[in-house]
């Protein structure tokens, strides 16, 4: 072998002693300078019997693209494959290598690379022009690994999450996770009952016997699968969920109450601007340093702000204390406390009370919120990843490139070396 070939091949980092290369040179192609690499790939043997008398009949000149450092300067690989007929069994072949897969022109280094992209947040286009091939060729290697994360219906993690996101089509798409390690389970293209009930079906009943927890939101119907599917489940409700639906209660309470005073007055003023703080625990509002304000035209310190303004109300005087009694309780895990929260008989605003009463209709849920350490926490943080994903690319018309398109970009396929994901394209 001439050391132009041994050259070549440390260069490119190809190792398939079959390919041997004569020459190469710079070329214009469409305006664009390209560098030509003109190589032969023999076929030492045939494919079929083994047998080494060959016939050789001409080559198939094949322009394959090849990765590149600078995707200003485009590599191209001419690769004359020889055709051959056994002498033995008469059998006609293709000399063949794993540098680039039959009947492509792309090798497989630069699926590689563009498959290794796709595991990041960017886009097709972006991911296309840094490899020198077209967007079709980028998703058909993203389409190519949708059939890699096919689950398997004989195991379930002992504590699962369900939420739903906007996907394609501004649909709701079911996802779920485990809640220990926080890696997706299932993501469905939608979240009706029956397709729910029907893959959770699919699980065989000691898999489902294994779920210990399913925390979820105030979703009615969620707890109907989680009674029909796993018989030994506790229902969580998400915490978060539970203070948001009181929080949002008593900002329209204050809101009502707002817009019985003149909106010149002290009471509009103080309940109006600092608004933010009634969201506050009180715990964490500045007691010692007042400060001016403009629109109630006083030095108040921010717990000042907020007692004057609620004393302006019996009503939003209940409905504070309460929603600030509520919130300690359940960073604390007090059940007795939130259970007399939940059953209180203080004057307070209609929608807080039709808050209560949801709490009330489902309290057992809603105290093993409160009691146990599982959370949405991670659905909700997964959830913001999705719609990073999504806003990359602009949306998704396609359900099945969206799913793959997450799946890639897990943390868990980020760690894993990228060649057992490649597949023929």
């Amino acid at each position: 072998m001439s050391s132009l070939n041994h050259c070549i091949k440390f260069e490119l980092d190809i190792k398939d002693e079959n390919i041997v290369f004569k020459d190469y040179f710079y070329k214009s192609i469409k305006l664009q300078k390209h560098k030509i690499y003109e190589a032969e790939l023999i076929q030492p043997a045939c494919p079929y019997c083994g047998s080494l008398a060959l016939l050789h009949n001409g080559h198939l000149v094949t322009n394959i693209r090849y990765l590149t450092a600078n995707a200003s300067l485009p590599v191209i690989i001419r690769l004359a494959k020889q055709r051959v007929k056994c002498r033995a069994c008469d059998h006609w072949s293709m000399a063949q290598s794993e540098l680039v897969n039959k009947y492509c022109s792309i090798s497989n280094a630069s699926k590689l690379k563009v498959l290794s992209a796709l595991t990041e947040d960017r886009s097709m286009t972006s991911i296309a022009r840094e490899n020198n091939v077209s967007i079709n060729t980028v998703q058909r290697v993203l389409g190519n690994c949708s059939h890699r994360f096919i689950d398997s219906y004989e195991y379930l993690p002992a504590h699962l999450a369900f939420d739903e996101f906007k996907g394609v089509d501004r649909q709701l798409h079911f996802i779920c996770l485990d809640g220990d390690n926080h890696q997706v389970v299932q993501i469905l293209r939608t979240r009706y009952k029956k397709t729910l009930l029907k893959y959770f079906g699919r699980f065989s009943p000691q898999a489902r016997a294994n779920v210990k927890t399913v925390t979820m939101d105030l979703n009615f119907y969620y707890q109907d699968i989680v009674r029909a599917c796993f018989p030994n489940a506790q229902i969580v409700i998400d915490r978060f969920h539970m203070i948001q639906m009181l929080t949002r209660s008593f900002n329209s309470l204050r809101i009502q109450v707002m817009k019985t005073f003149d909106k010149r007055s002290r009471q509009y003023q103080l309940l109006k601007s600092p608004w933010k703080l009634y969201l506050k625990k009180f715990d964490e509002l500045e007691k010692v340093h007042p400060r001016y304000n403009w629109h109630y035209k006083d030095c108040l310190t921010q717990a000042q702000a907020v007692t004057e303004g609620i004393n302006t109300s019996t009503a939003l005087e209940n409905s504070y204390n309460l929603m600030q009694s509520f919130i300690q309780a359940v960073e604390t895990g007090n059940t007795h406390e939130l259970k007399s929260l939940i059953n209180c008989q203080d004057q307070i605003g209609t929608l807080m009370h039709k808050t209560l009463l949801t709490f009330k209709h489902n309290l057992t849920a809603v105290l093993n919120g409160a009691a146990l350490p599982y959370s949405n926490g991670c659905l909700e943080g997964f959830n913001r990843k999705i719609k990073q994903i999504e806003r990359t690319a602009f949306g998704y018309s396609n359900f099945t490139n969206l799913l793959t398109r997450i799946r890639l970009e897990e943390d868990l396929y980020k760690e894993k070396e990228p060649n057992s994901l490649l597949m023929t394209a």
